[in-house]
């Protein structure tokens, strides 16, 4: 992803607008949960102490997340600290911004975890009667947080699935798959790939692993019709490893007209390469961001699965709030098990039965610049 910055004032002018996509309520047995201190007490007026911790600072995915729970937080009377790793791997930078959050008498943190070596910290925390909340990304294992908020990455792939099989008209489907990794597995990778899949009409082997479908059969998506998977390759979620990834896809078949990626950077990089070599093909991605939806209005990307990073640190800023106050904890989106912050499909080409938003719309919904 490229490095942006998000405006707060059109930040928070998205979270009223985002809110409107996914009713989202918040239910469950009331529960004050930890000590009376100075930055959280649970009576009255007096202000929360919440510490929100992303993965980094420049990412425009936890930009987005900062600049809106700043923005949230006088609504809420929480006095916020916003604290990162350097970067992706940095545990440690994650581990004291939780120890200081605890040494501070927060009343809650709402972190996106950076693996499982901060679990420790957190069941610290939580020891300590800190509320804590994951934030897109889901802990391993699940219940080292109280609760995840995140998008539904599964139903995000089903829908770019289900828009390109009806896009496609009953004409045969030749794919690349230009996923995150080929040296790990990760559940954003394989749920975004597989959903895809299910959205095409495509059976999938094992529902948690990339690439073991059979290469052809037919797809039972919109009209339905012939496919053919050409590749699975690795972008690492970038635009140079997108180009380079489908180059690779190019190589082995140059007929590909059809190309889901992990992200939207993947997927500017695979038209690069296509434009390269000449070729045209429809293209599918997730994120939401505001360089993406310019991608879906320019044509770039027909249509792209759009998330909301600000949601999810206003809403689990909200929850820990409400909690600290004596109020109710939120519960799990009935049938999964975390709290769904919603997606919403953005392209310029609506198909029948496939429920979408225009380029305008997700602009005025996207986060980053």
């Amino acid at each position: 992803m490229q490095l942006r910055q998000v405006p707060t004032t059109r930040t928070a002018r998205r979270a009223v607008a985002s809110a409107a996509i996914v009713g989202l309520a918040l239910t469950a047995t009331a529960c004050n949960r930890g000590s009376t201190s100075d930055s959280g007490s649970g009576g009255g007026d007096a202000a929360v102490g919440v510490t929100l911790i992303t993965k980094d600072s420049t990412n425009p995915f936890f930009v987005a997340m900062q600049k809106g729970a700043k923005a949230d937080a006088t609504k809420n009377n929480v006095k916020l600290t916003v604290a990162s790793g350097k970067q992706e791997g940095d545990d440690q930078g994650q581990i004291t911004a939780i120890e200081d959050a605890v040494a501070r008498g927060d009343k809650g943190i709402l972190i996106t975890p950076m693996s499982t070596g901060v679990n420790a910290a957190i069941k610290k925390a939580r020891d300590a009667g800190l509320y804590v909340i994951a934030l897109d990304t889901p802990p391993d294992p699940a219940d080292t947080v109280d609760i995840t908020f995140a998008t539904d990455n599964r139903s995000a792939g089903k829908l770019d699935g289900q828009w390109a099989a009806a896009t496609l008209d009953g004409k045969p489907a030749v794919i690349a798959l230009l996923d995150l990794f080929d040296d790990k597995i990760v559940s954003v990778d394989y749920n975004r790939d597989q959903g895809f899949l299910e959205g095409m009409g495509i059976d999938v082997a094992d529902p948690k692993k990339n690439g073991d479908e059979a290469k052809t059969g037919t797809y039972s998506g919109g009209k339905g019709g012939q496919y053919t998977i050409v590749c699975n390759e690795a972008g690492n979620g970038a635009e140079d490893g997108g180009r380079s990834a489908m180059e690779k896809c190019l190589a082995k078949n140059p007929d590909i007209n059809l190309v889901y990626t992990i992200n939207e950077p993947t997927a500017v990089g695979a038209n690069a390469a296509l434009k390269a070599a000449g070729k045209t093909a429809t293209i599918v991605s997730v994120d939401g961001g505001c360089a993406g939806v310019s991608s879906v209005k320019s044509g770039v990307i027909g249509a792209t699965a759009q998330q909301y990073p600000l949601k999810m640190a206003t809403l689990g800023m909200e929850a820990i709030a409400k909690i600290a106050r004596g109020g109710e904890k939120p519960k799990t989106t009935e049938g999964l098990d975390f709290f769904d912050t919603g997606v919403a499909l953005v392209t310029d080409k609506p198909v029948d039965g496939v429920e979408s938003i225009d380029s305008a719309k997700g602009a005025d919904l996207c986060w980053g610049n």
